[in-house]
């Protein structure tokens, strides 16, 4: 199979058109499509438009371009077998890169491209080897200070945490059975020695800068229009009714369902909470 080898890497570049809606709209230049990828690690997404049944149950999602998913290695799970980085393209369903790795047997395999990879360069996954970009190993194996993406959280269950463009992990310390690590928003939390992680940070960090522009583009994304809650009737939102404009007219903020908006929000004893050491 031949496939087509793709260099030009992620790029923040503003419009050249002036117009009212591309004045200050920008984009990144990422990596192509790889139409000569094997077929088998593709798939149409259905479209579900936030609907289960028929009822609404994610509001503002509908509309959207057709596109494919793309099975993405998150477990890891083809030890010691070194494999060789044959494109890196672009994912419409994340806003990281991903990277098409070939091994010797002839399989290939999806995986998050960390920043730095390049075609040609080769990865391996085990329980312990080289620190190297884009190598996945044990934890409990990894020196202090080491930067890592797709974390597993249950061991054995693929990546879960650090998958998103720009996303780092550090590890901070090894207490048995644990791993402290350092999220991205400044929580330290305990992640077991026995998970896989891998190593480096996710490229395409200013995909946070991207300035969309247009309402168009927005609908493409499958993002409907959101009303405000002080615009509606007080029988459709808890911020509805009073005459004329009006604030929210209670103490905090509520969402549709009457519940904080604002604040802490998150449910007291979590099953996970005790796993957390110092929160963000």
């Amino acid at each position: 199979m031949a496939l087509v080898l793709y260099e030009r890497g992620s790029k923040l570049v503003a419009y050249k058109e002036k117009t009212p809606t591309r004045r200050f709209a920008s984009k990144i230049t990422r990596y192509g499509k790889n139409e000569d990828a094997p077929k088998n690690l593709k798939a149409i997404l259905p479209k579900k438009s936030g609907r289960s049944g028929g009822t609404i149950t994610v509001r503002h999602q509908g509309g959207r371009q057709k596109r494919y998913y793309r099975q993405i290695d998150f477990s890891r799970n083809k030890f010691d077998v070194e494999g060789v980085v044959v494109s890196l393209e672009y994912d419409p369903n994340r806003n990281v890169d991903i990277a098409l790795v070939k091994y010797p047997d002839g399989d290939y395999r999806y995986i998050l491209a960390p920043q730095g990879l390049k075609i040609k360069d080769k990865v391996i996954s085990s329980e312990k080897n080289e620190i190297r970009l884009g190598n996945a190993m044990k934890l409990q194996n990894m020196p202090i200070g080491t930067a890592v993406h797709n974390v597993e959280l249950t061991p054995g269950r693929g990546g879960q945490i650090g998958r998103s463009a720009g996303t780092s992990l550090i590890l901070q310390a090894k207490q048995s059975p644990f791993a402290h690590l350092k999220m991205p928003s400044g929580e330290i939390r305990m992640i077991p020695l026995q998970s896989m992680a891998t190593i480096g940070i996710l490229g395409n960090e200013d995909w946070k800068n991207v300035k969309i522009g247009k309402a168009g583009k927005v609908r493409h994304m499958g993002i409907r229009p959101s009303v405000r809650g002080v615009a509606q009737d007080p029988r459709s939102h808890a911020h509805g009714g009073g005459e004329a404009r009006s604030g929210v007219g209670r103490k905090k903020p509520m969402t549709k369902y009457g519940r904080p908006a604002v604040g802490k929000t998150r449910k007291p004893g979590k099953y996970s909470d005790k796993l957390i050491i110092k929160r963000r």
